[in-house]
């Protein structure tokens, strides 16, 4: 069974935390590190940040974590290396987040085939058509039992949203705003309102919010809302204060989050 799906089937009145980091920043090496700490603390997913030179819907946090892999000589075949070096070591989800064209340079079919091997349960490509989805990139995501996660926003229509859902699987990465990612203080009624809008539907994949999730009271608000919350920026942000120490920057961030 996908780790994905299981750990949603498993977890169904816990409130998840996943955290977001940029593979390759701020050390090339530090990739494996980084996982197996967040594994350490209860972390229930890792997101690995693909580092791309345009990252469209990235902050400046990220965008200079991204920037500051590249520098250090971070590929995509280097991150399947580093992942497939600690696969027996890693038992919680991994999902790549990644822009479609360093996929496409890769090779869809390769990009999946790599998945496996190096024990990567899905992927999320802000950037990729709903459409080449469905037609290019699922089929082959399904031969090799990976999970391509779909994101929603507040302007996304409820029938686009319900298409999303009937034509995908593991969970969908509910964006609170339309904005790029960045940590927020608080979520305002316009999203409170929002978050209240997609419990509504019912929706049969399970949900986590992301961007914005910086401190104790926007995690309340996305675990409230959803099955868990996704961090980044602020994790981002915290692993480089620490010269990549993960330990550190995880209990810098738990003390933000007043875990």
């Amino acid at each position: 069974m996908n780790k994905i799906n299981q750990l949603f089937d498993n977890s169904k009145e816990k409130k998840l935390l996943s955290l977001y980091f940029c593979a390759g920043s701020p050390t090339l090496e530090g990739t494996a590190d980084v996982i197996l700490a967040m594994q350490r603390k209860g972390i229930a997913m890792v997101e690995v940040g693909i580092p791309f030179s345009d990252p469209l819907a990235d902050g400046p946090v990220i965008q200079t974590a991204a920037t500051q892999a590249l520098k250090n000589g971070m590929t995509l075949s280097k991150l399947f290396a580093q992942l497939e070096a600690i696969k027996d070591q890693v038992e919680i989800p991994l999902v790549l987040m990644g822009y479609l064209n360093p996929i496409l340079h890769y090779g869809i079919e390769q990009f999946c085939q790599s998945c496996v091997k190096a024990g990567v349960s899905g992927a999320i490509i802000p950037d990729l058509p709903f459409d080449d989805y469905l037609n290019l990139v699922k089929p082959i995501a399904d031969q090799y039992d990976l999970r391509i996660i779909m994101l929603i926003t507040p302007e996304t229509s409820e029938e686009r949203i319900r298409f999303i859902d009937d034509h995908t699987d593991g969970f969908i990465y509910m964006v609170s705003s339309a904005s790029i990612t960045g940590t927020q203080k608080s979520f305002d009624d316009q999203k409170q309102a929002y978050f209240r809008k997609i419990n509504a539907m019912n929706l049969r994949n399970p949900r986590m919010i992301g961007f914005g999730i910086s401190n104790a009271q926007t995690l309340k608000a996305a675990q409230d809302n959803a099955a868990g919350a996704i961090i980044g920026s602020k994790f981002v942000s915290l692993l480089d204060e620490a010269h990549g120490d993960a330990e550190k920057a995880l209990d810098t961030l738990f003390e933000a989050l007043e875990l």
